[in-house]
């Protein structure tokens, strides 16, 4: 189902760099603290529609669909965000993608996210790699996150010209000296698993569609995302989680949530 789901992102890539000509696509509302675009609906109907024919009768949940979301998860789903940074889709920045994970016994097992702007896919099958194909040159090549240098050195990523809050405590306390301004959560993700950055740290509300695609693109990589106080994303129980670590190792994501953890 791999090369379907692949599919099934870019073609909705497509769809939304195209829909940003039409201002009805991109007028939307501020909902707390997320915005809600026209092209989310739009999205979601494309996405959907293109994963149930990869694969007939497996269930799609969407964060824009809402009454999908009620009850017990199904053993085997596909779990999307059409847009994962609408905002800055909406008013004309890169940084956003469309993305889908198959979810099976609670552990997502395939991944596709499309950064349409840039005209690459990030894939990744468990315990099979993580990939970038497309880009400027072009080619499929395999992901291999870059350890944390050390002190002094690294780079840490957000969607801010600059570092704030959280941001900026593990910007000093873990010795970083780069900084990559990114877009969407999922983008921020894919950045360090293909070795353009090395910490990103949330203290805000994430969802389980933001992070499941590219937290597994991450994984394959030979990375590791974690919530902020260090457990593991387990796709059970509320769609909701407060924070989130990703890392270019798994030594430098737990020293994250220990330094984060109280007392």
């Amino acid at each position: 189902m791999l090369p379907g789901a692949a599919g099934a992102v870019g073609e909705v890539g497509a769809l939304l760099r195209a829909w940003r000509a039409d201002t009805r696509a991109t007028s939307g509302r501020w909902e707390g603290a997320q915005f809600k675009a026209r092209a989310d609906a739009m999205a979601h109907e494309a996405l959907a529609a293109r994963l149930r024919r990869v694969a007939p009768g497996v269930p799609v949940l969407s964060e824009e669909d809402p009454a999908g979301l009620r009850g017990p998860r199904p053993n085997l789903y596909w779990l999307i965000d059409p847009i994962d940074g609408t905002a800055s889709y909406a008013h004309g920045y890169p940084g956003y993608v469309t993305q889908a994970a198959l979810v099976a016994a609670a552990r997502p097992v395939l991944a596709a996210v499309c950064a349409p702007e840039w005209k690459v896919r990030f894939t990744a099958l468990r315990g099979r790699g993580a990939f970038a194909e497309g880009g400027a040159a072009g080619a499929r090549a395999r992901l291999a996150a870059a350890p944390h240098p050390g002190p002094g050195a690294g780079v840490l990523t957000d969607n801010t010209p600059r570092p704030t809050g959280i941001a900026r405590a593990a910007y000093n306390r873990f010795g970083c000296s780069g900084y990559l301004e990114s877009g969407s959560l999922a983008l921020k993700l894919c950045r360090i698993a293909e070795g353009r950055a090395h910490l990103f740290v949330k203290d805000v509300p994430v969802r389980d569609w933001d992070v499941a695609a590219p937290g597994l693109v991450l994984e394959e990589a030979g990375g590791a995302l974690r919530r902020l106080d260090g457990t593991l994303f387990n796709f059970t129980g509320s769609f909701e989680h407060t924070g989130l670590i990703g890392a270019a190792d798994p030594g430098l994501c737990a020293a994250v949530a220990e330094w984060h953890r109280p007392g």
